[in-house]
C-alpha cells in the first residue's frame, strides 16, 4: 500500500526501466509522485500543475541504454515523465533531476490522455507527444520546441483516451493516431497528411469509449488468418476498448 496522498489518484504506470521497480502516479491533489515498488516509499513529489492531474506516462524504454536495468529512479538519465491536468496544459518531467523541462499550452479543456511516440525519429526528426482533451480535439506535440505540430478536429465530444497504433513487429509506433470519445467513437488519424483516416462507431448507443489498449494478435492464429488471405491489410492487433455502460469489447 502505498499512502501520501490525500486525494483521489486518476492514473499510475509502471516504469520501463529497471523491470518496472518505479511506480508514476496522478491526483486530486495536482501533484505526480513517483514510487520505489520494492520499498513502498515515496521517491519524489513533482509540483506544477494547477488543478488535478488525470494521466501520467514515463518515456519509452531507450534502445541506446546499455545499462537499464541498473538505472536508479533519480539516476535515470534521459528518461522523462509527461503528465496532463485540468488546468489544460501537458507537462514534462526529468526523472534524474526531478525537474520540470517544458510545458505545452494549446488544449482549450483538461488534458484526458497523452501519449509518447517511441518512434526515435519522425516527421519532426525526434520523439513526439499526442494528447487528448476535453476541448474534443486531439494534438501532436514536439518535444524538442513544447511547439504544437498539428491539431486533429472531428469528434463531437470529450477526448478521455489516445494511443499510437503500434507497427506489426512492436518495436516503434505507425504515423497512426487513434482516439476514443465521449462521442462513442474510435477515429484514426493519419500525422502526415494530417487528415482523419477512418471512425468507428461503438456497437452500444449512447455511451462513451472510456479507454482502449492494442492487443497483439495470436501468433499461430495470426499465421492461419494470413493464410486465408483475410488480414493483409492487418497490423498484427486487435483493439480493446472499455465503454460507460461497464461493457468491454475487443475488435479484431
Amino acid at each position: 500500500t502505498f499512502k501520501g496522498y490525500s486525494k483521489c489518484v486518476n492514473t499510475i504506470q509502471f516504469s520501463p526501466f529497471t523491470g518496472g521497480r518505479y511506480l508514476c502516479s496522478g491526483s486530486d491533489d495536482n501533484t505526480i509522485r513517483l514510487w520505489d515498488v520494492e520499498t513502498s516509499k515515496s521517491l519524489h513529489v513533482f509540483n506544477g500543475h494547477s488543478c488535478y492531474v488525470w494521466c501520467v506516462e514515463f518515456s519509452p524504454l531507450q534502445n541506446n541504454s546499455k545499462d537499464t536495468n541498473k538505472i536508479g529512479v533519480v539516476g535515470g538519465a534521459g528518461y522523462t515523465i509527461c503528465s496532463g491536468s485540468n488546468d489544460k496544459t501537458i507537462r514534462l518531467w526529468d526523472i534524474e533531476n526531478t525537474k520540470q523541462l517544458a510545458v505545452f499550452n494549446g488544449h482549450e479543456s483538461r488534458v484526458s490522455s497523452v501519449k509518447y511516440s517511441r518512434n526515435e525519429t519522425s516527421i519532426v526528426g525526434g520523439n513526439m507527444i499526442c494528447s487528448g482533451s476535453g476541448d474534443k480535439t486531439v494534438r501532436l506535440w514536439d518535444i524538442r520546441t513544447g511547439k504544437q505540430i498539428h491539431i486533429f478536429k472531428g469528434h463531437t465530444s470529450d477526448v478521455l483516451a489516445v494511443e499510437y497504433l503500434p507497427s506489426e513487429n512492436d518495436s516503434s509506433d505507425t504515423n497512426i493516431i487513434c482516439s476514443g470519445s465521449n462521442d462513442n467513437t474510435i477515429r484514426f488519424w493519419d500525422i502526415r497528411a494530417n487528415k482523419q483516416l477512418h471512425e468507428i462507431k461503438g456497437f452500444d448507443d449512447n455511451t462513451e469509449i472510456r479507454s482502449f489498449e492494442f492487443v497483439p494478435f495470436d501468433q499461430d492464429l495470426k499465421n492461419n488468418e494470413k493464410s486465408k488471405k483475410n488480414t493483409k491489410d492487418c497490423c498484427g492487433y486487435s483493439l480493446c476498448y472499455g465503454s460507460g455502460n461497464g461493457l468491454i469489447r475487443v475488435l479484431g
